[in-house]
């Protein structure tokens, strides 16, 4: 079973032709949101690969895939992003994914790339050189934290990293605004934070824009 997790369905399409040319037979399951990639992996279903964009909506930047690993750290996840990889790939893996596949590599090599973290290996392309990318303190301790949280706490992470309000927040997830208030103040604690602004500072230690 392999979850794709995209916020493009044509690009989910170019990776569902990838993985048939890797496998003669895969059961797919796709995602359009970190929300239902959460939702997705919460019903239980043993998966075993995620492909997973880091331009998802409800993350920022790496927070993602970290949030992704911490909870579901025995499922693969393959990072697939436009970013260029030279800059990205070695601090994704750094944050734990298995692979880094650029949406510009062909499907022949998507599918290779595919299989062969399926098989227990990492793959990132060819003529990418993997230097350890040096984690700051700082952002250790965000991205463990970042990790700690719980589904709904991530929820609402995202959408403060966004910017949204609080009003916002509780209408996208349905909620009661006061049930976002104590949210935030869940994640404030965590982080050791004591503004909105403290979080969107964290988030942006996690931009995928950052140098790797």
């Amino acid at each position: 079973m392999i979850l794709i997790a995209d916020d493009h369905p044509l690009f989910r399409m170019a990776l569902t032709q990838a993985i048939g040319l890797a496998f003669e037979q895969a059961t797919i399951k796709e995602a359009g949101s970190i929300d239902e990639v959460q939702q997705a992996l919460e019903k239980g279903t043993p998966y075993d690969l995620l492909l997973l964009d880091l331009q998802m909506p409800g993350a920022q930047g790496f927070s993602g895939l970290i949030y992704l690993r911490g909870h579901y750290p025995e499922i693969p996840i393959v990072v697939v992003s436009g970013k260029d990889p030279d800059k990205v790939a070695a601090k994704a893996i750094s944050h734990g994914a298995s692979g880094f596949i650029p949406k510009s590599t062909d499907l022949p090599d998507i599918a290779a790339a595919i299989k062969t973290v399926y098989e227990g290996s990492e793959w990132v392309p060819p003529g990418i050189t993997l230097t350890p990318h040096q984690v700051e303190d700082e952002e250790t301790s965000i991205a463990e934290t970042v990790a700690s949280l719980t589904p709904q706490q991530f929820r609402v992470f995202g959408y403060l990293a966004g910017g949204m309000l609080n009003k916002q927040i509780a209408y996208e997830m349905g909620v009661a605004e006061g049930t976002v208030k104590a949210h935030v103040t869940g994640i404030l604690k965590k982080f050791g934070a004591y503004s909105r602004s403290h979080l969107i500072i964290a988030a942006q230690k996690l931009d995928a824009e950052e140098e790797a």
